[in-house]
């Protein structure tokens, strides 16, 4: 069956995906990655994951000092990076540890302000590198949610350029493998607010970082209680929300696919059924569902359809699962459409996968385990 799924996307690439896969980027090792969330540190240590099952791991998430634009810890986070970047390598020398500047709610305004200027850009790409190579990180990723107009989207390729040279001057210097450089972009390349349209620097991020993890989740969630909705949509019939269009825009505006990793979510969301009798993705809603704010971890998920025994659905539309029971509704992804998913993106040539967030798995790992071995390591 997994056979027939990766064969299936690969004849069904020229249609879905027009440029030749004859003039894709050369093939490089594949990247199976997770965010590592710092605030479970007390219920979920770095000892806790499972390397083998992972190439790279970000620690999420540093926040530079808002005036001298450098990184400066308290003691806890201190010892957090460091029990981090020893905990992994520990249990697995080849793994890569990364730290994640910035996140899902950080101060947005605070990068515009360090991107505007060569100076204050500077102070932060040397604060970075230092704090990498102090904790023992092989890299970096700018998780900056998002530049807002397109002079914004110039400050992001300024600082993404500096970084760069930055970081080759730096190896070059030390005589030590430049670090990486890496950033969480939303899941388009382009994409209309406030009534300007705004395009992150294709050119840029091409050059200068190697590659970026592609936010492909949050399509859709308690900002619209009216319907069910499939919040990482593979496949979208009648909308544009969906992965399928988003990396379809970035391969359109030239990022090579090794230089793209899929998101792929370890979380659900609910919504409160309008009409238990009508349970499909899209159906009426009034309200969030189960969890908080209607956001359930993989492993509630789980619990959630034991407890209930509720009925689970595959739907092959847009390549996600369901569960309901009586007026509750939860979105996710299971084994099957996460499988899926990375087999789409190993056929179509991107880099990898990347999974927000650990410790939102089950406790037998059973997305993460099933994703990886769906990854063919085709160099052998």
């Amino acid at each position: 069956m997994a056979l027939l799924k990766f064969l299936l996307c690969f004849l069904l690439f020229p249609l879905i995906f027009p440029s030749s896969i004859a003039g894709a980027a050369p093939m490089l090792p594949p990247v199976k990655a997770a965010y590592w969330p710092s605030w479970v540190l007390e219920t979920f240590p770095p000892s806790a994951i499972d390397t083998a099952l992972f190439t790279h791991v970000y620690f999420a998430f540093l926040m530079p000092d808002n005036r001298s634009f450098a990184f400066e810890f308290p003691d806890t986070t201190v010892a957090a990076l460091s029990q981090f970047t020893t905990s992994l390598t520990r249990k697995n020398p080849s793994v890569k540890t990364l730290f994640s500047i910035g996140g899902g709610g950080s101060d947005s305004d605070l990068f515009a302000r360090i991107a505007s200027d060569t100076s204050s850009r500077q102070i932060f790409i040397d604060s970075s590198i230092k704090t990498a190579r102090k904790f023992g990180f092989h890299g970096v990723d700018l998780d900056w949610e998002f530049p807002k107009d397109t002079t914004e989207m110039k400050y992001f390729a300024d600082l993404i350029i500096q970084w760069r040279k930055t970081i080759d001057r730096e190896a070059k210097t030390t005589s030590r493998p430049p670090l990486l450089l890496t950033a969480a972009v939303y899941y388009a390349s382009e994409f209309l607010t406030y009534g300007e349209r705004r395009s992150f620097p294709a050119e840029a991020i091409s050059k200068s970082l190697d590659w970026i993890n592609v936010m492909c989740f949050d399509y859709h969630g308690s900002w619209d209680t009216s319907a069910t909705g499939a919040h990482a949509a593979l496949f979208d019939p009648h909308t544009n929300l969906s992965s399928h269009y988003g990396l379809r825009s970035w391969i359109s505006a030239g990022v090579p696919r090794n230089k793209m990793v899929m998101g792929i979510p370890l979380y659900g969301k609910s919504w409160t059924l309008k009409d238990p009798n009508v349970h499909g993705v899209g159906a009426p809603a009034t309200a969030v569902g189960p969890g908080d704010n209607g956001i359930l971890t993989y492993v509630q998920v789980q619990e959630f359809n034991k407890r209930t025994a509720a009925t689970v659905v595959y739907d092959i539309r847009t390549v996600s699962a369901y569960s309901y029971v009586e007026s509750s509704w939860v979105g996710y992804d299971s084994v099957q459409s996460t499988t899926t998913k990375v087999e789409f993106a190993q056929a179509i040539g991107l880099r990898g996968y990347f999974f927000w967030a650990l410790s939102y798995d089950s406790a037998d790992w059973e997305i993460s385990t099933h994703a990886s071995n769906a990854w063919v390591d085709d160099r052998l």
